[in-house]
Order: structure tokens, then C-alpha cells, then sequence
């Protein structure tokens, strides 16, 4: 079987655009999914690349579960859990008390997921390197 980690990064750069474009548009409640769909794809990458499996979608988790020769920095894995927010949360409606989910979400989430995905990309494609 092949090793599929190039494509997983590849999407997740892809998806990091999207989030971009989304932040760019205005819709920060879709910035803020892509970008956590982007830092759990590089993380799921960067397992394929040591030739384990990942499954889920917490990226704190993720991250804890790569080999122990793989030094995770703790305040990555801190904007691994902000990021870990974005993902149900800034779809469904009944995430919140009142309100639907792209009121809940403006630039300020939107930039910080954003930047917080290239560290963990960045992060990943060193170690993939």
C-alpha cells in the first residue's frame, strides 16, 4: 500500500486556502471550519508519513498520539484545542444558545484559526521534511 501522507498535506493546504478565501469573504464561521479541517489533515499527514493511522477529529489529541520521537511543543498542541472548537460548532445552530453560527464568528476567530493552522502546517512539513 502506498503512503498517502503527500495527498493528506496537500488537501490540507488546499482546505487552508479555502479558509483564506473565506475570511477574505466575510464568512468567518466557514474560515474557521476549513481552518481546523486543514490542521487536522496536516496532523493526519504527518501520522501517515511515520506509517501509523489517525482517526478522529481532535487535533490536540492528534498531535499527542504521534510517536514520542516527535517533539510536540505544548502551546501547539494548546492551538490544536482553540482549533478543536471550531469544528462542530461553527456549523450547527443548536452549538449555541441563540443565534446561528456565523454570528458567533468574526475576524478576530477567523485570523487566529487561520494563523494557528500555518503553525501546525508548518509544523507538520518540518517534520515531514
Amino acid at each position: 500500500m502506498s503512503n498517502r501522507a503527500q495527498d493528506w498535506l496537500r488537501q490540507a493546504l488546499r482546505d487552508l486556502e479555502q479558509a483564506e478565501d473565506s475570511r477574505q469573504a466575510q464568512r468567518h464561521e466557514w474560515a474557521c471550519f476549513a481552518a481546523q479541517q486543514a490542521a487536522e489533515k496536516a496532523v493526519k499527514a504527518l501520522h501517515l508519513n511515520f506509517g501509523q493511522e489517525a482517526w478522529g477529529h481532535v487535533i490536540a489529541r492528534l498531535l499527542g498520539e504521534l510517536p514520542e520521537s516527535v517533539d510536540v511543543p505544548d502551546e501547539l498542541v494548546d492551538k490544536g484545542r482553540v482549533l478543536d472548537n471550531f469544528y462542530i460548532p461553527s456549523r450547527y445552530p443548536n452549538s449555541h444558545s441563540e443565534g446561528a453560527p456565523f454570528e458567533h464568528y468574526g475576524r478576530l476567530q477567523s485570523e487566529e484559526a487561520i494563523r494557528y493552522t500555518r503553525e501546525i502546517i508548518e509544523f507538520v512539513r518540518s517534520q515531514m521534511a
